[in-house]
């Protein structure tokens, strides 16, 4: 174990399991903030702002600033802006993410415009869809927060961003240059953030395929907790293994 100056951290899986609690979460982070080491929380998770994801880790005793929070949707804002910092975007999306833009100067319309950004969408209509690809032909700059397919809930797995932009995707023939996770690319904003570069951070998750390869392809190395999706087995018959794997995260310490 080396001596990280930087951690980011997914939520779901690792800091909490839906609604339920992991408790060796709380112990992880009071020790990394014993420590002071920076972690910012990083999620794929486009349709909450970062002020309702302090809150809900609140509710699991897990202290965070909203400062330390990086969603999809944030990342996604950040890198347009940075693109073009007169962008235009047609979103479709939640409040997450047109918050999120809005606030870095993005001009959210209802036509036209230089990028199509797409997140998680519970409202989604034909509609909505049709003008996507429409715009995305005409040459939009095509943008997506995530690539989940599906998203587990209580009454079993329902359609993820992913599966909406695979539409788009399908109808068009353009492929969307995806922000969050496995993309390294919402790690890198956040080590950008940190001011540390990718070799002296970790990144700690619980699933292979989103958290794990996003830390690998961020050229950071990763640490693979077992309270989530990616079970030690199934660890196992993956080429590029994790940094490190633990059962739980009061392991690591």
């Amino acid at each position: 174990m080396k001596d990280y100056k930087g951690y980011l951290i997914d939520l779901d899986g690792t800091m909490y399991k839906g609604k339920s609690e992991i408790p060796e979460a709380k112990v992880f982070i009071q020790e990394l903030r014993n420590r002071n080491i920076p972690h910012i929380f990083v999620t794929n998770n486009s349709s909450r702002t970062p002020e309702v994801t302090v809150e809900k880790l609140k509710q699991f005793g897990i202290e965070a600033e909203v400062e330390q929070v990086m969603t999809a949707s944030l990342a996604t804002a950040i890198h347009v802006h940075e693109e073009n910092p007169d962008a235009t975007a047609y979103v479709i999306g939640e409040a997450g993410l047109t918050h999120a833009l809005e606030e870095k100067g993005v001009q959210v319309v209802n036509g036209e415009a230089d990028y199509v950004v797409m997140g998680i969408d519970r409202e989604n209509t034909y509609r909505k869809l049709r003008d996507a690809c429409l715009y995305v032909q005409k040459g939009a700059r095509f943008v997506a927060t995530n690539p989940d397919i599906k998203v587990p809930t209580e009454k079993g797995l329902v359609p993820g961003n992913g599966a909406f932009v695979n539409l788009v995707e399908n109808v068009t023939g353009i492929k969307p240059e995806v922000v969050g996770k496995p993309s390294g690319l919402m790690l890198q904003i956040a080590l950008e953030y940190l001011g540390i570069r990718a070799e002296e951070a970790i990144m700690v998750g619980d699933n292979y395929h989103t958290d794990i390869m996003a830390g690998i392809n961020a050229g950071m190395d990763t640490l693979h907790v077992q309270t989530g999706v990616t079970t030690k087995d199934e660890l196992t018959q993956f080429g590029t293994q994790p940094t490190y794997t633990i059962e739980t995260l009061d392991k690591w310490f």
